[in-house]
This record gives structure tokens, C-alpha cells and sequence, in this order.
């Protein structure tokens, strides 16, 4: 899975999962690019450029730039996203409008920004969705909204823009990063958390990075308009312990 000459672009690629797939594309050869607001402490190999994936002027003038940098685009990885909790009844619009911007409007911005390089070089999508886009979310509804509107967004611009461009999209689970304690608190809870796994465990960035890495590679030429799912199986479900009185 040589991606030797390639170029790929990450955006919020920075830190956690986005900083491990820039980490897994540039070990397998790739000349990456990554984008967020502030570059923090990224390795050398790494091109930063400061970016709010929400502005579409703002990507405009990002992808103009790799392109003149780099000599191309082979590849985009639509990561950056994300939703802190907040009650469905009292969201602001304000709050509301940002959440859809940033995980379902900045990918279709990036997506068409990149449209061009992509199709003159056979390039491929990969966009970052969440189990929250395919079960219900409550106190991320918004969030969880955007994420499903981001699975149909694939789907369709698969068909509309293949055979020579390839859209794929990751559906992730409960993954450790750097964050991992604020996200789902100490390690008694992890572990519960875990146990409710199929895998027995959260997933770790390195292997959301591998499965970026595979739908960038030739090994998937056939796939795309596809949903893979990098969850560990899935939670299993409360109404079994309930039903046995363990709920």
C-alpha cells in the first residue's frame, strides 16, 4: 500500500486521530499536508497550512496553495469535525449553524475545492462520519444530524463524480487519543465502555489510520460509495441485560 508520489491532504490533522492518518499516509510515502487553526508540534515531514475548513473561500486558497506547493492532490481526508454536548432544546442557532459547518458543510467545501485535481489524477475522498450518524445521540443531535447527512453526501457524490474519483466513508466508534480521559473520562470508565465492545476495547487512531491508509491504496479501486465501519463491532445492546434483570 505505496503511496510514493501521492499527495494527500488531512485536515484537522494536528493531533489525534487526523495527526495519526497524516502519520500512516507520509510512512507509506505520501507528501502530506495537513490544515487546522494552529500547526502545535507536527514532524518535520508535514507541510501546515492554517486554515478554517468552514471558510470556503478559505479552502479555495488552501488547495490553490498545494497545488502550487505540492504539484498536485491525489487524495483528501475529510477528519476535522467534532461537537461539544449541548441540549437540543436550548442550542443556539449560532451553535447549531457551526456544528453543521464544520462535519458536514467543510467536507462538501474541501470535496469541491479539491473536485478538479482529483478527477485529473483518479484521486480518492475519505470522510470521517461517527457511530452518532447511525444511532441516536442525544445531547449531540446536531452533531449526530450533520455526521448522517455527511454518510448521503458520500454516497452521492460517489456516483456523481466516479468512476474517477473514489468516496468512501469511515463510521468510528470510541477511539483513544491524546484526549481520550476528557472524552470518556478515567480509566474504570474506559474499561466499562470497553466491555460493552464487541473488540473488548476502544479503538486506537493508528487503526483508523490503517483504514484510511487501505481506501487510499490501489488494493480498494473498487470501493467506494462504501460506509466502513471501524468500531469494534459495535456496542451491545442495553434491553439484553435488562431483559436478564442486569440493567
Amino acid at each position: 500500500m505505496e503511496l510514493v508520489g501521492k499527495v494527500a491532504l488531512v485536515t484537522g490533522g494536528t493531533r489525534g486521530i487526523g495527526r495519526a492518518i497524516a502519520q500512516k499516509l507520509a510512512a507509506a510515502g505520501a507528501k502530506v499536508v495537513v490544515c487546522g487553526r494552529m500547526p502545535g508540534d507536527l514532524p518535520a515531514e508535514f507541510a501546515f497550512i492554517a486554515c478554517d475548513v468552514r471558510d470556503p473561500e478559505a479552502v479555495k486558497a488552501m488547495v490553490a496553495q498545494i497545488v502550487v506547493e505540492q504539484g498536485g492532490l491525489d487524495f483528501v481526508v475529510n477528519n476535522a469535525g467534532g461537537s461539544p454536548p449541548a441540549e437540543a432544546a436550548t442550542a443556539s442557532a449560532r451553535f447549531s449553524e457551526r456544528v453543521v459547518a464544520l462535519n458536514l458543510l467543510a467536507p462538501l467545501y474541501v470535496a469541491q475545492a479539491a473536485y478538479a485535481q482529483l478527477k485529473a489524477r483518479r484521486g480518492a475522498i475519505i470522510n470521517i462520519a461517527s457511530v452518532s450518524a447511525v444511532r441516536p445521540s442525544p445531547g449531540t443531535s446536531v452533531y449526530a444530524a450533520a455526521k448522517a447527512g455527511l454518510l448521503g453526501l458520500s454516497r452521492s457524490l460517489a456516483h456523481e463524480w466516479g468512476p474517477e474519483i473514489r468516496v468512501n466513508t469511515l463510521i468510528l466508534g470510541y477511539i483513544e487519543t491524546e484526549a481520550t480521559d476528557a472524552t470518556y473520562g478515567d480509566a474504570e470508565k474506559q474499561a466499562a465502555i470497553g466491555k460493552n465492545i464487541a473488540a473488548g476495547r476502544l479503538g486506537r487512531a493508528e487503526e483508523v489510520a490503517d483504514a484510511v491508509l487501505f481506501l487510499c491504496s490501489s488494493g480498494a479501486s473498487y470501493i467506494t460509495g462504501a460506509e466502513l465501519a471501524v468500531h469494534g463491532g459495535g456496542e451491545r445492546p442495553p434491553f439484553l441485560d435488562i431483559v436478564k434483570g442486569e440493567g
